[in-house]
């Protein structure tokens, strides 16, 4: 799919992944709408790359009627990144007792149920689109993590969350290939986000020493090069990529 000069999303594209994503798009001439639960962050970055900054909460059912803003501003909607997301570690059985169920749900509702809720309102505007030479519509990017397929003690809620997100891939792919959109996801390991840059060296060291190839955490910069493959490769669907240096995580 050409994606110069088209109009994409990114949800959490105020900061961290998303906004490394929002930045690459940009470079490639598309029209970005940064949607972020921050307000000023997604309007900051949006301001940077000329874009269409839109504070939402992704798990909003009622969150299409933002979307034809955005459609308004930039045209059509062509593609869909969904980094939006939150982390957070608990056991299900703590020294303080069973893990509050609130706090599993929560990580549910935004991890994964908030990237449907972005997926399905996508997906209804750009079935509506004129298709390109292929019969493509638009195409759609979730993140997952490694966490889906190697979870470890503590992160029983946001596995959880991500491995539905790789389950939704599949379903998804085949379900909105009526319509020319295509579905994929991308699992990263460990990344170097303004949370990990916020860890002393010797701890980030300590980390990167975890990874087989190359020795080191990954770049913003190189999530957002395989975000970018999943939306111009016109014959990548319903794929699950990992993007994690080889790294398998041990139990804790």
């Amino acid at each position: 799919m050409q994606i110069a000069q088209t109009h994409i999303a990114v949800t959490g594209g105020g900061s961290g992944l998303g906004e490394a994503v929002v930045r690459a798009l940009a470079g490639r001439g598309v029209q970005v709408t940064v949607i972020d639960r921050n307000a000023e962050a997604a309007h900051r970055v949006a301001a940077s790359v000329g874009g269409h900054g839109l504070a939402l909460d992704v798990t909003d059912e009622a969150a299409g009627a933002a979307l034809d803003g955005a459609i308004a501003a930039k045209g059509p909607l062509r593609g869909l990144v969904n980094c939006a997301g939150i982390g957070g570690a608990s056991r299900i059985v703590g020294r303080e007792g069973p893990m509050p169920l609130a706090d599993f749900a929560r990580t549910i509702q935004v991890n994964l149920i908030g990237t449907f809720n972005m997926m399905r309102l996508a997906a209804a505007r750009m079935q509506t689109n004129a298709p390109d030479a292929d019969g493509a519509r638009g195409a759609i990017v979730n993140t997952a993590s490694v966490a889906a397929f190697d979870g470890q003690i503590g992160q029983a809620a946001y596995a959880a969350s991500k491995g539905g997100i790789v389950s939704l891939a599949l379903p998804a792919a085949r379900e909105l290939a009526r319509f020319g959109i295509r579905v994929n996801t991308v699992a990263p390991g460990i990344f170097l986000t303004p949370l990990l840059a916020e860890l002393p060296a010797e701890v980030q060291a300590g980390i990167a020493a975890s990874i087989p190839f190359p020795n080191r955490l990954g770049a913003a910069s190189e999530f957002a090069d395989v975000v970018l493959l999943c939306l111009t490769n016109s014959y990548l669907n319903a794929e699950v990529i990992r993007l994690d240096g080889g790294v398998r995580l041990p139990p804790r």
